[in-house]
This record gives C-alpha cells, structure tokens and sequence, in this order.
C-alpha cells in the first residue's frame, strides 16, 4: 500500500516537472507587439505576439514536417496529409469544422512547403478559443480513415492536374528539379500521379504518428491576445488528447544541413501547347541561415523585384517582350535558388533569354549603382512593414521564425539589417552567387531547333 505521504510527494515531483517555461522574446511598447514563447511540458512551444488595436486573432500550428522529409515513394504525403487533417476527428466531422469556423465569419486553411507545414484559422478575437480548440483537435485527434484517404484521393489528383494546367505554375516545379535532380528538394511537394495513387491508409498514418509529434510543432498565434490564456487553452486541448504526456521531452532544434548546390549548365525543357514559352533561368542561392541573405534579397528585388527593376525596364517597358518577368529567391536549412523567370511568346524566348543572362552577367561582373540598392532597399522596407499589417502575416512571421530559425527577429531590426546592406556588400554576393554558370528549365510549345539554341543559352 502506498501511504499518504509517498503520494503527495509523486504529485509534487509530477507538477514540478510539467511546468512550462516562459520568456519574453521582444519587448513591445506599451504591450503592442510583445513576443512571447512558453515551452510545454511535452516539448510544444508556444509564440505569441500582441496587438491590442485590432479585433481579430489568427491561430496557427506549424510542423516542421514537409516535402524533404519524404522518400521517393512517400512523394506527396505530406500534403496528403494536410487534406486529411481536415476530414474530421473523434469530437468533430469535416461539416463540424468547417461549419463552426464559417459560423463566427472565420477562415481556415493551410498550407504544405518543402520544409514544414502550416494549419491555421483568423478569426474575431472573441472567437479565438473555439479557433484554437478546432484546430489542435484536428492536429491531435483526426482519424484518417481508409474511407477519407480514398475519397481525398481524387481531390489532390485534380490538384496536381490544376497545377498541371498552369505552365507559369508548373515552370517552377520543374525548376526545382533542373536544379536539385530527383532528390526530397527537387521533387514536388503535391506529388505525382503514380505516387499519390500507391498511397494507402496505413502509410499515412505513420507518417502522420511520425511527425506530429508535439517536440516537432510550434504553436503561433498573434492579435488581440492574451499570452497565458491562449497557453492554457492549448494545454488543456494538447493534456485532453495525451499528447503532453512525454513531460521530459524537448523542442527538435531548427533544420540543419550542409549541403552544397552547385548544379551549372543544366537545361530541362517541357513541349507543351501553350499559348506562352514559361521560362526561368537560375543559379545556386543561398541557405535561408546565410548572413548574406539580407544582400542577396536587395540584389534580387533591385535586379527583377519591381517596376523599376532592371529586368522589368529592360524586357517589358523598353522592348516590350514579356508581361511578366521577376527575380526571386528561395532558401532552404542547408541550400537555396536564384531564379529569373519570364512569360512570353514562343517566338521571342531567345531574345528575352538573351537580355535576362546580359543583365545577370552584367551585374555579377559590375554590381549595382548606389542609386538602385537605395531604392531596393527602400522597397524591400516598405513591402516588409506593410506585409505584416495583419494579424495572419503577423502570425506567419512568428511561427515560422521559431521554426526555422528557433528565435524572433523585431522588425525593427530587419530594417536595420537592411540599411545595412552596403554597395560592396551587393557585388560580393552578386559575383558570389551570379557568378555560376546558370541553368534553364522551360515549359512551352517548342520545335527542335528551338530546343538547340536555348541549350546554347546558358553554354
């Protein structure tokens, strides 16, 4: 028999254990923008950043679970799963969710990227609890029957078929490929036809079991909060599924990799009927935890990010070749993209090619004039600032902060990152990063001897 005694100290030791720790990560002013995080017992961490102003709150579960994660035959799966999360729960069917977010004028969505996967619903503040509780039934408790996963089947195939159909889409995918190969990275995260059809019930379920794990999940919320209340709103969600019993476990760190991408001269071209040729060359980038980052992001947005870029004035405004055409970047734990892409008709893809690898080549030898990384820079502060106006960007900002990087950077100090970027700091990472030879991914109705000379484009 266990005595009284015994027994109280159990419980004592218990609770002292499943505190949860909290700190402030960025001092607001007056309350207004403070950011906080409190780890649970069971490893989940909980972010949340104040706006007393507004009358919305925006709830978000972010995994660090994406495409990468897959093996070949698993191409998909993560995105699959994310459909099934919302099929229903034991407390909720798939009706009950939706009708109980679109009965308080809420949204809910989510989204699957290479590296992790993000649930979430905005709604009026004072709906925010019937938010969070939706939405951790739905992480902690869904089904995924066998049932679902066929019935959901057909929905992502015609997923795959929409994104199919759009070449400006599509291009991208392909990109990825030209320049990662058939690897997690290169390959799409909505998967193929062939891999979404061999997908069954139980190879779902262990990868749902696998990387749902609470040490793996990072709880992001942002509005008209309170920190400690949305806190013990999502213990007690977490605590009534038994998904913090682990009370010893901890946060998984951010990615890390050491990968080096250095793919040149790589041409994959798609022959389609398409009334435009869908183009993007490109080059290595860099890993999203790169220092140099904040100098590669004013190279690409002075180069092809706005009206007065110099792909934009150059292609569309002085010639009149293509209605679109940007730069842009993608980073990765461990790697990154550098990419230019253009639209136009099929007839002039070797002029625009022409003038988008001059411009490149010519700011990888020269750099960019002070003029224009001042005004980059004045962009990317303004587009920055204004992007986080509401409190779903707000959350976004957090949540994939805390999983990515494992901290929170003030937008304050982003602005300051960026006037810091200097004219020399540009022409390093240009010749750095442009300095490759590029490689060209194309989807468009194109003949033999078209095919010929876009090879020769990035010789």
């Amino acid at each position: 028999m266990t005595s009284r005694s015994s027994v109280t100290t159990a419980r004592a030791s218990s609770k002292a254990r499943a505190v949860a720790r909290t700190q402030t990560l960025l001092k607001g002013t007056n309350g207004i923008g403070t950011v906080r995080r409190t780890v649970l017992p069971g490893g989940l961490r909980v972010v949340t950043e104040t706006l007393p102003s507004v009358r919305s709150a925006t709830f978000g579960i972010w995994a660090n679970v994406g495409s990468r994660d897959e093996t070949p035959t698993l191409n998909g799966a993560t995105h699959y799963l994310e459909h099934l999360l919302f099929k229903g729960t034991a407390k909720r069917s798939a009706l009950d969710i939706s009708a109980a977010i679109d009965a308080v004028g809420g949204e809910m969505n989510a989204f699957t990227a290479k590296e992790y996967t993000c649930y979430y619903a905005r709604v009026l503040d004072t709906d925010l609890p019937l938010a969070i509780d939706i939405v951790c039934d739905m992480l902690t408790g869904s089904l995924i029957t066998a049932e679902d996963v066929d019935a959901e089947r057909g929905v992502i195939l015609e997923e795959i078929a929409m994104t199919e159909d759009d070449p400006g889409d599509c291009v991208h995918d392909l990109f990825a490929h030209t320049m990662l190969g058939d690897t997690p990275l290169g390959r799409p995260v909505l998967g193929t036809v062939d891999t979404i059809n061999a997908l069954d019930r139980g190879r779902i379920a262990r990868f749902y079991k696998k990387h749902y794990d609470p040490t793996h999940l990072v709880v992001a919320a942002a509005g008209n909060i309170d920190h400690a209340t949305v806190v013990r709103q999502v213990r007690r969600a977490f605590e009534r599924a038994g998904a913090l019993s682990r009370t010893d476990a901890v946060p998984v760190a951010p990615r890390e990799g050491s990968r080096t991408l250095r793919t040149a001269g790589r041409v994959e071209l798609l022959n389609r009927k398409t009334e435009q040729a869908h183009v993007v060359l490109g080059v290595p980038g860099l890993a999203r935890t790169d220092d140099r980052r904040w100098a590669l992001g004013v190279l690409s947005t002075a180069l092809g990010g706005g009206m007065s870029s110099r792909l934009f004035q150059e292609v569309r405004e002085k010639r009149g070749l293509a209605y679109s055409v940007y730069s842009y970047t993608s980073g990765f734990a461990d790697c990154g993209l550098f990419g230019v892409y253009a639209g136009c008709r099929p007839s002039q893809v070797h002029d625009v090619l022409k003038i988008c690898r001059d411009e490149i080549d010519r700011v990888a030898s020269e750099g960019l004039t002070d003029e224009e990384i001042g005004r980059a820079i004045g962009q990317l502060s303004g587009s920055t600032v204004l992007g986080l106006e509401d409190t779903g960007a707000l959350m976004n900002r957090i949540g994939k902060s805390e999983l990515c990087w494992g901290d929170q950077m003030s937008v304050d100090d982003m602005l300051a990152r960026m006037a810091q970027v200097t004219p020399d700091d540009v022409r390093e990472v240009a010749a750095e990063v442009l300095g490759h030879r590029p490689s060209l991914s194309v989807i468009g109705p194109l003949k033999d001897k078209q095919a010929d000379r876009l090879e020769e484009a990035v010789s």
